[in-house]
């Protein structure tokens, strides 16, 4: 009877362990992930710089600068058209609830700055006095509009307005970079310390 349980325990398959390998993204929202990271640190360089460039050169530093705004908030809009098409991979279990609740809220207000943060500065743009004169091209290519009803309001309203939106548009950046930096802090983090990568996800 002993031989019996010996052959049947011995035929009993493992149960293969648990891979630590974290399931990726799809390509595209690599893609766009990386592309809309890289947009965003070069509108940060050109928005604190700006000042500091030769006369002649802060004017197509500008334009420049909403131009990948209004870039980023196309492909913002599209990843996430693609995210609710396309399950993200989850966290590792190994991380506590607490780690999976503040990712979430953290994706949660990186897309809502993403978002604001083009749209003030182009409510901003839209609200400025000389906007009509000076036509916007997307890379200096593409012809595009501003916000028509703002356009429209009255002189002294509109000015009011270009001031509040611009202020908006400074402290909804720094809101933006201040998560930006603890969002790689966090992946840093599960990189170096945990040991339970989760940029891997996120790169081919």
């Amino acid at each position: 009877m002993s031989t019996h349980a010996g052959n049947a325990v011995s035929q009993t398959p493992e149960r293969p362990p648990e891979s630590e390998a974290p399931l990726r993204y799809t390509r595209t929202a690599m893609a766009l992930h990386w592309v809309i990271a890289v947009l965003i640190i070069c509108n940060v360089a050109l928005g604190l710089s700006a000042e500091s460039f030769p006369d002649d050169w802060v004017r197509p530093v500008v334009d420049t600068h909403k131009s990948i705004g209004i870039t980023v908030l196309g492909l913002v809009l599209l990843r996430i058209l693609w995210r609710l098409s396309h399950k993200p991979p989850p966290l590792p279990r190994a991380f506590p609830k607490w780690e999976h609740i503040a990712a979430h809220v953290a994706h949660f207000l990186l897309y809502l700055l993403m978002i604001g943060l083009p749209l003030s500065g182009w409510l901003h743009d839209s609200a400025w006095k000389a906007a009509a004169t000076h036509p916007m091209h997307l890379f200096g290519l593409i012809p595009w509009p501003r916000i028509g009803f703002v356009m429209h309001l009255d002189p002294a309203l509109k000015e009011t307005l270009h001031d509040r939106f611009g202020a908006l548009h400074t402290w909804l950046g720094y809101a933006l970079y201040a998560l930006l930096a603890m969002h790689v802090g966090g992946a840093l983090k599960h990189q170096w310390i945990d040991r339970k990568s989760v940029i891997s996800r996120m790169v081919p």
